[in-house]
């Protein structure tokens, strides 16, 4: 159950993402340095630490096409969202009202696709769709009632 740990910390690491971005394209005054930033970010952690790791286990070698096109893929959604974000800050959107739409939007699409390319074995609950509809509500009650700044 240690996958608990990191659920939860992937969770705290975007949690405070939209913030601390926010903070870093204001301080630096220009949305593309910000999100220049995060590429430095993400190479020093996504590339520099599985290159130190497989390395030392001797598993540098071994890439399929399809995993590699997959993972790159997945890489490049990850960085789109970012600069999706970094540009409703941009055009005036802040971390309050972007992240709740990001973060109740994310799931509803998640699974969607999920169902797409895995279909289930049986019809779905119907309580998913209810799922979908409190993540929407959830999030809308997070702008509508969140702290004035």
């Amino acid at each position: 159950m240690y996958w608990i740990i990191f659920a939860l910390g992937a969770a705290l690491a975007w949690g405070l993402y939209g913030p601390a971005l926010h903070n870093g394209q204001v301080l630096l005054g220009n949305p593309m340095r910000a999100l220049l930033c995060v590429g430095v970010a993400y190479f020093l952690i996504g590339v520099l630490v599985p290159v130190a790791w497989l390395s030392s286990q001797g598993q540098l070698s071994g890439f399929t096409m399809k995993g590699s096109v997959a993972a790159t893929l997945g890489g490049a959604l990850g960085a789109i969202g970012a600069v999706c974000i970094i540009f409703a800050f941009r055009s005036g959107g802040l971390p309050t009202y972007v992240m709740p739409l990001v973060f109740a939007g994310a799931p509803v699409v998640n699974v969607l696709v999920s169902m797409w390319l895995h279909p289930p074995k049986v019809a779905p609950n119907p309580l998913v769709y209810v799922g979908f509809l409190l993540a929407a509500l959830g999030a809308g009650m997070a702008l509508y009632f969140k702290p004035q700044s």
